[in-house]
């Protein structure tokens, strides 16, 4: 069904506040999920706090001129949705990669996105999609710090044990 003018311009708008608002956005080719598949996936990105959302391709392109992001952007060809979210940058990329492990890459791939507030291609958001989640990566700066104070306690330890 045709969408009115006015329903474009509220999608235009809603698109605009994504790119602006988000702390990264992932342009998603989708063909031949079923229903069930991406119910599935909505739910699931929804539970790591990251939306999903189908529009129209020229609607993309314009919301990404009037946000002013910066750079060129991906071919968008077949069908195309957007992934973002606003509190970990790099969670729309890693749950959208996840599912295309699942699915594959024929029905469902990253072929591009908006990530501080420049335009990447396929490869750029795949790099961030390997990213681990801030939680993980906290735990590993904490053992990053904490690495060379277990080594002076295992060294001692040795010296202690050769002494004794």
């Amino acid at each position: 069904m045709a969408k009115t003018k006015q329903q474009k311009a509220e999608i235009l708008e809603r698109l605009t506040g994504i790119f602006k608002d988000s702390a990264s956005t992932v342009f998603v080719h989708f063909k031949g999920l079923s229903v069930g598949d991406e119910t599935n996936m909505r739910h699931t990105l929804e539970e790591d706090g990251v939306n999903y959302f189908v529009a129209k391709k020229t609607l993309m392109r314009k919301a990404a001129e009037a946000a002013g992001i910066a750079g060129d952007a991906p071919e968008l060809e077949g069908e195309i949705a957007v992934a973002y979210g606003a509190d970990d940058p790099t969670a729309p990329a890693r749950g959208v990669h996840s599912f295309t492990k699942e699915y594959g890459t024929e029905r469902l791939a990253i072929i591009g996105g908006i990530y501080e507030g420049g335009m990447l291609d396929a490869a750029g958001m795949q790099e961030i999609a390997t990213i681990p989640p801030l939680d993980v990566l906290r735990g590993m700066f904490a053992n990053v710090i904490n690495s060379p104070i277990q080594r002076i306690a295992v060294a001692l330890n040795q010296v202690a044990e050769k002494k004794a």
